[in-house]
Order: structure tokens, then sequence, then C-alpha cells
């Protein structure tokens, strides 16, 4: 859940998604579900050349089995909010398992 927690804070924000298919798109995030399936608007793809029929598309959703990496940007990142957060999760699931 912490990633999914996480992405929603992300919501508006400009990401980039690698698919495991090695096509990238960049877009503003809309949402987010539990299992990270991804609906991104107002895209670009990374290479038009190869991928021409993507040009006039706006919107995406996109399965979350098939995402490779997520790029996000730098100043978006709470990076010690989010170290807490794993801290706290990697506590809680130490508790649970005694």
């Amino acid at each position: 859940m912490l990633f999914f927690s996480f992405f929603k804070t992300l919501v508006d924000h400009e990401v980039t998604i690698e698919l495991k298919n090695d096509l990238c798109i960049t877009g503003t995030l809309k949402s987010v579900d539990q299992f990270l399936n991804i609906k991104l608007d107002e895209i670009r793809v990374k290479d038009e050349n190869k991928y021409p029929h993507l040009a006039a598309v706006k919107n995406v959703f996109i399965r979350g089995s098939v995402v490779r990496y997520v790029y996000l940007p730098a100043n978006a990142v709470d990076t010690a909010l989010l170290e807490d957060a794993t801290r706290r999760e990697a506590a809680n699931a130490g508790n649970a398992k005694r």
C-alpha cells in the first residue's frame, strides 16, 4: 500500500512511464488505483518517429503489470516523508509476524 499512497500524492504532476515494451510516455498523472494502474492526460511519446500512431492520442490508461519504471519529478518527492513511511510500514510488518 505504500506505493499506492505515494502515487496518490503525485496526482496532477508530470511523470514519465516506461513500459516493458520500451515505450516511454510522459503525461500528467490523473489517477492511480490499488493495482497501480495509471491514467495519464496530455501525453507525449518519447520517440514519436517510432510510434507515429500515438501522436493523436491525448490520454491513456496503463495497466500496472506492464509498467517497468516510473520517472518522477525530483521536486515532487518528499524523501523524508517517504523514508519515514517506509520505516513505519516495515515496523508494522515486523510486529505482525510476531
